[in-house]
Order: structure tokens, then sequence, then C-alpha cells
């Protein structure tokens, strides 16, 4: 299923890598059912409950605060941009956004972090062939959670939410941060895979054409990724290294 042109493979961090995809989806979930329920029941809104479908269409694989801004307007709800600096408290995008983020680390504390077996042992077989592998997260918690899960040996290179915004890159579904984790591993896109999880991430592999587009499908939900830009879907990754 690897082509032989393929240099190098980026991954995916949450729900890829590590099982942190769920954890993710429940922090948002807590923070925008409760922001939800505490607003008047103003005309125009849509206060219903936060649903698993507006996680895949609407958060999933974007920048904390994109992902805010991103659901707030499929609900018809105007709130102030506000500064990364906002306390948790403040009824901002950003301070949303730090709502979810306190939410996850308490969960990071309480239960340390899981990865999936078939993921490190596809990765371990691209190692064999002489693929090269880097990781991307839109999250800013990348590198702690790839130390807590005991795995941040197995990629040469990291572009996370840290170093997107150092580097001043778009959030997905722009291909920005996987053609700066290619060109770290010395490879054009025509030359690299990519692993996502994530609409957005299959989204941003197949507009910045890359060769392959492998999505993972931790949900039941593969037609999504085939339709968002996927050539394949799998629930097993160590399966496609099988002759």
């Amino acid at each position: 299923m690897i082509p032989k042109e393929i240099q190098a493979c980026i991954f995916d961090l949450d729900g890829v890598i590590t099982d942190t995809a769920s954890v993710h989806a429940a922090a948002w979930k807590r923070m925008f059912d409760d922001f939800l329920r505490s607003r008047p029941d103003t005309s125009g809104e849509d206060l219903r409950p936060f649903e698993p479908v507006d996680y895949r269409r609407y958060v999933d694989g974007k920048p904390r605060y994109d992902g805010v801004q991103s659901f707030l307007e499929s609900r018809a709800v105007s709130l102030p941009y506000g500064s990364p600096d906002d306390p948790p408290e403040l009824e901002t995008i950003c301070g949303l956004g730090n709502r979810k983020n306190k939410e996850f680390q308490r969960h990071l504390d309480e239960n340390g972090v899981q990865v999936f077996p078939d993921t490190i042992a596809f990765i371990d077989g691209l190692h064999q062939r002489g693929i090269r592998t880097a990781v991307i997260s839109a999250s800013r918690n990348c590198q702690p959670v790839l130390r807590a899960a005991g795995v941040e040996d197995l990629f040469e290179t990291r572009v996370d939410g840290v170093v997107a915004a150092e580097l001043g890159l778009p959030g997905k579904p722009d291909p920005a941060v996987f053609i700066e984790a290619a060109r770290r591993l010395e490879a054009t896109p025509d030359r690299a895979a990519i692993v996502e999880d994530a609409l957005a991430g299959v989204e941003a592999g197949r507009s910045g054409g890359f060769a392959l587009v492998i999505g993972v499908d931790r949900t039941g939900h593969p037609d999504d990724l085939l339709e968002h830009g996927a050539d394949v879907v799998s629930s097993d990754l160590a399966q496609l290294l099988e002759d």
C-alpha cells in the first residue's frame, strides 16, 4: 500500500498516534455544553448540546481558537475574539479555548496517555524501509503528550501549534504545517504521505498535493474521510505494510 516513491511520512498526533482525540472531544463537549447552558435564550442562537458531528465538522484538527470560532459561527453565537492570555473564565473565543485546554490538561494529569499499537507498528515498518517520519499537530500540547506517551524519539521533527505560531503558519485545512514538516524531512509533497484522522487534515493533504493521504478511522466514519480527500482509509495501520 506504500508506493516506492514515498520518502517521508507525516503523522497527525491525536487519534492517530495517541488515544487523545476522544479526550479532546470530551473536553470540548464539557466546555461547550456548560457555555451553551449559560446563554440566555436569545433569538437566533442555536443552544443545542455539542454533538460528535460538531467535533468532526468544526473542531477536530484545527488550532484551538479556530475551532471555537468555527463552532460558534455554526450556532450563530457571536463573541469577541479576545487574546490568547484571556483567563478561562472570560467569555471570549480565546477564553473558551483556554477553558477547554484546562479540561484537557486535567485529564492528562489524572490519566496519562495511551498510544495506538497499530500506529507504532506502522512507524517501525516505515523506518525499516528507510522512510523518514515527522509529527504534526494543531495542539500546543504536542511535545508533552509525545513525551508522556514515550514516543518522542520516533519522529525526526515536529510541527505543532507552538511551531506554527512561531512561523505564522495557518492551521488545517490549509496544508502549511504538512508542507513545512515535509521540507524538514527533505521531501517534496509528491514524495510524501500523510496520516490523518481529521476531516480538515485529509483536506489539507489533498490540497497540498501529497502523494498519499491515509485516513485513520477510529470512529466508524470511513466515508467522511474518503469524501474529504483520503486515498485510502484504515482502522488498522499495520495492515497497510502487509505484503
